[in-house]
Parts: C-alpha cells; structure tokens; sequence
C-alpha cells in the first residue's frame, strides 16, 4: 500500500478531527497534531478553514465513489434487482458500521453548508457524481426515469444513513444485518422502478 500524498493526509486528518471533536474542533493546528505534522503545515495546502472543509467533502466523496465503484465492479454484467439490492445492502452495512464515523462527518459537513452558502458549490460537486452513478445504474435496471429514480434512491439511501446513524433512536437500536437491509433495498428498488 502506497503512502498517501500530503494533501490526502491532511484531508483524512481533517475528517478524524470532525468525527473526534465536531466541526468546532476542525482547526489547521488540530489537523497537523491530527496527522502528525509540523505545526503550518496543512494551513501551507489549505489556506483557510473553508478551504480545509472543501478538501473533506471532496475526500469523503472519493472515499465513497471509491467503495461504490467497487460494488459495481463485483457485479460485472447486466444488473438484475437482486444482485444490486445485495450489493447496496452490503455498502450500507459497510457505511452503518466500519465507516460509521465517516458517514456521520459527511452529514455534520452537509449540515454545515446548509448554513454558509460559501460551502455549498463543494457539497453539490461532491454528491453529483454518486448521482450520476445511481442514473446509469437504475438506467440499466430498466427505470423508465431514471434521473427521478436516482433523486429518490438518493434522497432514502441518505434517510436511511441518517436515521441509523444520528437519529433519535440510533444510539438505542443496533444497526441492521445485511440481509434486513437487502430486504429493504429490494423493496426500494422495486419502488422506484415501478
């Protein structure tokens, strides 16, 4: 395994950082103790605090399509309903669990450009390419509209992380086995092919 480039060091970092100490905690002095740096040195890669947080959301969005890509890849051939609940069952299960914290970062950045306009083209930019991976796949499925099928895959996919991961009963209820979640995904699918 390669040793990642700096800026990707500062940038997973920054993401440990959130997930530890919140946004609040997201300082160019807590990132370079973070990774382990000389003190200026992620302020060297990124000049600001905006800056930082760009580099997160584009960090979490590699990480992601990363994973994404590599479910697809599992697949191979022509998808049928059941092959990909299966594998968007197990992406879940990944992202509930092993990749908890990155997940709950990506919402606390999400909700933090809600709130500063400033940060909301490198949200947008990091969600559009999962988006466009959820189009040719239900495209391929056979959804006769697949962008509105996408927007709607997306949006329960980002409920379903959210309610497992931050809602009220989250920290009470365990995180659902892949086989209820491929349950639930097979329905889903179906939904928004009909």
């Amino acid at each position: 395994m390669s040793t990642p480039d700096r800026r990707t060091l500062i940038a997973d970092a920054a993401i440990a950082t959130v997930a530890t100490l919140g946004l609040r905690g997201l300082t160019h002095r807590a990132v370079d103790a973070a990774a382990g740096l000389s003190a200026g040195s992620t302020s060297y890669y990124f000049r600001t605090r905006e800056a930082l947080i760009g580099a997160c959301y584009r960090r979490l969005a590699e990480l992601d399509l990363a994973e994404l890509d590599g479910g697809a890849a599992e697949s191979g051939g022509t998808p049928e309903v059941d092959t990909v609940a299966e594998g968007l069952a197990a992406l879940l299960h990944h992202w509930l669990t092993d990749a908890r914290e990155r997940q709950l970062v990506r919402f606390e950045l999400s909700l933090e450009a809600a709130r500063r306009p400033e940060l909301r083209a490198e949200l947008e930019q990091a969600g559009s390419a999962a988006r466009a991976r959820a189009v040719v796949l239900l495209r391929a499925l056979g959804a006769e509209h697949p962008e509105s099928a996408a927007d709607l895959m997306v949006s329960w996919t980002d409920g379903l992380l959210y309610d497992r991961l931050a809602g009220a009963t989250a920290r009470t209820r365990p995180a659902p086995d892949r086989a209820e979640l491929a349950s639930v995904v097979r329905k889903m699918l179906r939904a928004v092919l009909a």
